[in-house]
């Protein structure tokens, strides 16, 4: 289980103003790591690695594993994007097919995970 660093109020709390369009850099990391927290406990394992640049990165999903170097199945993308797929805002597909997120492996699929936590527009 990954062990969390951002308490629940605190990555709500960031999470609501980034959801209502604050840009500011402490909100964003703020509500990216809490949501990438929220992924890792969901899907706990190592075989995707999720990152958001520069705010964070997780390992999650449970199969074979990496011990050295860039795993074999990646998923990048910008915070906002981020924000937005994990809370539901923001179709996964639809982001992957319009290059908002690069993800590459046979695994680097979140469809199934998501939304990590839900946020009604």
């Amino acid at each position: 289980m990954a062990r969390r660093r951002i308490s629940e109020q605190d990555g709500v709390s960031a999470l609501a103003a980034a959801v209502s369009g604050s840009d500011e850099r402490n909100t964003l990391a703020t509500a990216t790591r809490f949501l990438l927290e929220e992924l890792a406990e969901r899907a706990p394992g190592k075989a995707v690695e999720v990152r958001v640049p520069p705010f964070g990165a997780v390992q999650c999903v449970g199969g074979l594993t990496h011990t050295r170097g860039t795993p074999p199945n990646v998923i990048e993308m910008d915070a906002v994007t981020w924000i937005g797929i994990a809370t539901g805002r923001i179709d996964w597909d639809a982001a992957v097919d319009s290059g908002a997120v690069s993800a590459s492996g046979s695994r680097a699929d979140l469809a199934g995970l998501l939304p990590v936590r839900r946020i009604e527009p």
